[in-house]
């Protein structure tokens, strides 16, 4: 008769053993300390200012000296002009994100990949991640030079349209300029995890198919795309739990009165109302509404990832 496979021991955390773990990594745990303060620091302790979303906030009183009144500052937004104009807008902005951002890294990542010079890979690598490092400051320049009504940009759709008019200016243009800045300037940065992802891809599998008499094509469809899957759903998961979350750096510094319409987003919408007209509780409020709506999509993501691809997050 067959032995019963013996039981796998629970490890238990004795004083002793934690002690000894200790010494053998401590160097590790040293490390590990600056990132562990500065995330308490910068992301655990600002937490408690949540409550000011719950009250009528005044600086002289402090968070919790001032008034509590509930839910009204949620009412008010969500009764306001700016609520479907803003969750418009912020969705719309990352539905485009989604759309062709993603996508488009994936493909620039798989070109990379079938490059064989090693010195030219190199050169469109350095090339591609360039922008991602320039001052946001800088890129919104450069965008308001090439929008303006001497702009290139304006001249090139000049030639389609007639008009010489400062294209920031014209709300039906704000989403295109907005998406191909974001792609100028994150392309080759936003590749650089699926290049890593692409270089453990076992090269073995890439013989077999060759034997078996695919082409590129046939082996980038059957072995290169698989074998990155996982990476792609990971951050596809990420990317639909931040689908709220667009950041309002190049909003701010490139909208005006005139593209309102489409280029208010809620994260710009939280800078004014919270440091141009100092309404603290609201923006507050405003801001923890688009996180809960973040954490929303992300368990949804992940949850329905992990039902269907058995690949997920948590």
């Amino acid at each position: 008769m067959k032995k019963a496979p013996a039981k796998i021991k629970e490890r238990k955390y004795t004083k002793e053993a934690i002690v000894k773990d200790f010494r053998r990594n401590g160097k590790l745990y040293l490390m590990a300390v600056p990132a562990i303060v500065c995330l308490i620091l910068f992301a655990y302790l600002p937490m408690g200012g949540v409550v000011m979303a719950f009250k009528d906030y005044k600086p002289k009183l402090g968070i919790f000296g001032s008034d509590w009144i509930g839910f009204k500052h949620f009412t008010d937004f969500f009764t306001s002009f700016y609520f479907p104009r803003t969750m418009k807008n912020t969705l719309w902005i990352s539905f485009l994100q989604l759309l062709i951002e993603f996508p488009v890294t994936i493909i620039f990542a798989l070109l990379l990949n079938e490059i064989v010079s090693t010195k030219f890979k190199r050169t469109i690598q350095t090339v591609s991640y360039m922008p991602y490092f320039i001052s946001m400051v800088v890129i919104a320049g450069i965008i308001v030079d090439f929008c303006s009504s001497r702009g290139a940009l304006t001249a090139l759709v000049s030639l389609f349209t007639g008009s010489n008019q400062n294209l920031l200016s014209q709300p039906e243009y704000w989403r295109p300029i907005y998406i191909v800045s974001d792609l100028w300037q994150g392309l080759g940065f936003g590749s650089i995890i699926y290049i890593a992802a692409l270089s453990g891809v076992d090269k073995e599998l890439y013989e077999a198919a060759e034997i078996d008499g695919a082409n590129r094509w046939k082996q980038t469809l059957h072995v290169t795309i698989p074998g990155i899957s996982s990476t792609i759903i990971i951050m596809l998961i990420l990317k639909i739990g931040s689908m709220m979350g667009v950041g309002y750096e190049k909003t701010i510094l490139l909208y005006n009165n005139q593209i309102y319409e489409t280029a208010d987003i809620i994260s710009s919408y939280v800078y004014r109302k919270g440091l141009e007209e100092f309404n603290y509780g609201y923006s507050t409020a405003v801001s923890l509404f688009n996180s809960v709506i973040n954490f929303i999509l992300l368990v949804i993501s992940n949850k329905l990832s992990k039902k269907y691809t058995e690949t997920s997050l948590f």
